[in-house]
Formats: C-alpha cells, structure tokens, sequence
C-alpha cells in the first residue's frame, strides 16, 4: 500500500509519491525525464523532450475553452539530495522513504524534494484529468534548477504559445511572488602544495546546524558550517601549528551548509584538544540560532601529506576574510534582503581548494561588485576565480491580469487578501520573461518548509488547498 494512499487530491498524491521513488537530484534527472516523456506517449499527448533532460508537456484546451489564451505552468524536476548523518541511503540510485504525521509528509532521513516535486505533481495531475476545465496548458518541466537554473536558461521555448505563466516553486500558501533577485555562482580556486610535517593526524567535524535555503531563510541568521569550520582552523594553525590536509562541507551552493570537516596535522594534539573543547564552549554559547551544533575530534591517521604552511596559511586567509550572509536590506521592503552571498561548498580536490559562492542580488551592479571583491581577494592570494549560471532578475509588473485573477479567486476561496511579495531567492521566471517578451508571470505554491535539509516537510491541507485555488483559476481563464 502506498504511504499518501487515500490523500486527496488523489491524483496529485499518487504522483507526488511515484516521483519521489525516482531518483531525480540535480544532474540526475535522465530517469524521471523519460519517465515523463512516456507518461505523455501513454496520454497522446504534444511532447518535447531535449538533451539536458527539459520537458514540455502541452494538453489542448478542454470544451469551451478553445478560443481562450492558453496558460503556461512551470516547475523544476530536480532536488536538493542531502540527508542525516546516520542515513545510509544512496540518493542517486534510490527512492525516497516518505512518512505522515498528522498533516505533514516528510522523509525519513533525506530531504522531501517537496521543492519542487509538489509542481511536477500539480502538472503531472492537471494533464490527466479531463474532468477539469481549462484553455490550453503547456506544462514545462525544467532540470537543474538548484545548480544555476540551468535547464530554465538552455530550454527552447518555441513549442510554447502563451502569455499566461505559472509558476509552481513558491513554498508558501498564501503568498503570490511576483519578482525575485537575479545572481550568480563564484568558484574560488586555490591551488595545493603539499610537505612532510611531523605530528598526530585529527579528523574534526561540525555538524547540527539549521542550515536551510540560501536565499530564502538567510534572513533568519544561522550559522555557516564552513565559515565556522574556518575560524576554528584559523586558530588551530596560530595556537597549535597544525597542518590542513583536507577540508570540505556543503552539499550545494544555495544551501547554507549544515556540516563540514577537515583532516588536520599538529605536532600539538594535546593543545588542539583543549582548543577545540573550548571554541566547543565558545560556539555553543554563541550560536543561538543552531542550538544542535555539535562538535567531535578523534584521533586518525592518514598517508596524504598536509598542506605546506603558505597554502594553508592561504586557504584560512580566503576562507575567513570573504563576506558571508547578507549584505544589504532592501529600502522601503520589510525583511526582505537585496544583496547577500553564501558559501555554500568547499572541497579539496587534488590539486585545488575550491570554494562556490551563491551571490543574490536585485540589484545588477551590487552582485557585480560581491563577484569583484571575491576576485580581487582570492588574486592578492593567489588564487583565481570563474563565475557560471548567472541569471536574471524578474522585474514586478505594474500591470498583471494574471496577479489580479489568482488574487480574486484566492479571496473568494478563503475571504482573505493575498500576500504580494518579491522574494531574495532566483526563481525560473526571470529567464521565461527574458525569453518571451510580455510574458505575464506569477509563482505560487503549498507550504513547505525547511527546504534544501533533511527536516523538510510538505503541508497536506496546504496542498488541498493550492489545488483548489490553480484548479478554479484555471476554470476562470475562459
């Protein structure tokens, strides 16, 4: 028996679960495309499919609709892949263990992919109910969103012919999102040498942080593992001499890292125990926004040379000397950032120590100006930086038919006004609007919350209740 059995709306539910049991983290995405390339052969349905794995889906317009402008509505196929310490399952070969409690639907040591499974769902079940009514849909399936919006920026649009868009990444019921910031990913690269150094081998690790969605919750002030990480270092190397051999944490650069570790020389160790136990305290006392933090050395050894003293010596300077979190409030917007950045990896490869930045702006020339001041910090250290996926902004329009008919219905289904609001985070309509000139856009969405961590979880009345309102909109688009 299937765990959301029984949910309604049904169709929404059951396909919610049949995707969840597809691996589909980004970058790997080719099984659930297919698997949405076939569910379109089975239905006689208009299909695109191209080499990064992107999908359209178009469904003609149901009786009475012909005559009607058709509607676009869009989501994203990929997830975040990150899961508990103690989670032993593999994201990229197996599906998702999904649990209800009460009205809340998670999964058990993983991330839900709630973000933005729940859109590929609401489509999935529009396409397959002629018992709705609505004008032409083309439903857009894009990938790799949670790297760069990469498959939103590659995807041709030729196939499409509306003017209506909706999009389905919003995670909160009740909110119509109607422009967003543009941005970028930095990669800092610093090059390894490494030498014979005497002493006791440590493997340190951070873990229990919040974390949560680099763009949407970097307001709440959670900790940075790998900036944490990096201060702790800093103080190891100057109090105790000791060596980096490796050091790593982040699962994805628009996630604010939960964990992070390093291997570490010292000819010290009794002094880099002490040291730890007491920025153990330190961080502890400090950090209330993360009241899990949890902090473990143990002794190890290792084959692999440390790094020689100018590189880490480099790798410390770059890594505790670059901004992290939010730069700047937007003027006249309550809570709402308007430039931020967010180090969201750091790995040791072979040769290099690379660092991937997210940096979100609504402001072009403010994220210009983060990306120079990580490059000119990582050249007067020797490194370089390269930037990749930049993308637009989506710019509020003073005038949206489409904003005003999602309003109206959501108040005649609830007896509230909607919440209108640009968001910090880089949502697909930027590149959709950039590409379809006219284009009028919104993005909505159930609850879910805690994106992007092992804790996320989707609201089941939410969803009743956001199908209930793209339903009936879609009824009203005659």
């Amino acid at each position: 028996m299937a765990v959301l059995e029984g949910l309604k709306p049904e169709k929404v539910f059951r396909y919610f679960e049949e995707i969840c049991q597809i691996p589909h983290g980004s970058g790997n995405t080719k099984e659930l495309s297919d698997w949405l390339a076939a569910f379109a052969k089975e239905r006689n349905l208009e299909c695109y499919q191209d080499e990064l794995n992107n999908i359209i889906i178009i469904k003609e317009a149901s009786p009475g609709y012909e005559d009607s402008e058709p509607v676009i509505i869009q989501g994203h196929m990929d997830m975040v892949c990150d899961k508990t310490a103690d989670c032993t399952k593999d994201m990229t070969k197996e599906g998702l263990d999904l649990v209800i409690d009460g009205d809340i639907i998670s999964a058990k040591g993983t991330t839900l992919g709630g973000d933005d499974g729940v859109a590929v769902a609401f489509m999935l079940a529009i396409l397959d109910d002629d018992a709705l009514n609505h004008p032409r849909v083309e439903t857009v399936f894009t990938v790799d969103e949670e790297t760069g919006l990469y498959g939103a920026e590659a995807i041709d649009v030729s196939p499409l012919k509306g003017k209506r868009f909706i999009n389905l990444d919003s995670e909160d019921e009740g909110i119509l999102t109607v422009g967003c910031a543009g941005g970028v990913t930095a990669i800092a690269s610093f090059p390894i040498h490494r030498e014979s150094y005497e002493g006791q081998a440590f493997q340190l690790e951070l873990s229990g942080f919040i974390g949560g969605h680099s763009g949407t919750e970097i307001i709440r002030g959670q900790e940075n593992a790998i900036k944490v990480i990096g201060r702790l270092l800093y103080e190891l190397q100057e109090q105790a001499a000791a060596r980096i051999v490796t050091i790593n944490g982040g699962v994805a650069d628009n996630v604010i890292p939960v964990s992070a570790s390093a291997l570490i020389v010292s000819p010290e160790g009794e002094k880099v125990k002490a040291l730890c136990d007491e920025y153990c305290a330190i961080f502890k006392h400090e950090f209330k926004m993360d009241p899990d933090f949890q902090m473990s050395l143990c002794e190890t050894e290792t084959d692999v040379l440390p790094f020689d003293a100018a590189t880490s010596q480099k790798v410390l300077a770059y890594l505790c000397g670059t901004p992290n979190g939010i730069e700047k409030m937007t003027v006249g917007i309550d809570g709402l950032p308007q430039t931020s950045l967010s180090l969201g990896i750091l790995r040791t490869e072979e040769n290099t120590v690379d660092y991937t930045f997210c940096i979100r702006s609504a402001v072009d020339s403010e994220c210009e100006m983060l990306a120079r001041r990580l490059e000119n910090q990582a050249k007067a250290l020797g490194g370089t930086v390269r930037r990749e996926g930049p993308y637009p902004g989506w710019e509020y329009a003073a005038d949206s038919p489409l904003r005003d008919l999602v309003c109206r219905v959501y108040h005649e289904q609830t007896g509230k006004d909607m919440v209108i609001e640009a968001i910090h985070a880089g949502l697909e309509c930027g590149f959709f609007a950039g590409k379809m000139p006219g284009l009028d856009c919104v993005s909505i969405g159930p609850d879910v919350r805690d994106v992007h961590t092992p804790n996320e979880t989707l609201s089941i009345s939410s969803v009743q209740r956001t199908w209930n309102l793209v339903s009936e909109v879609l009824a009203q688009m005659k």
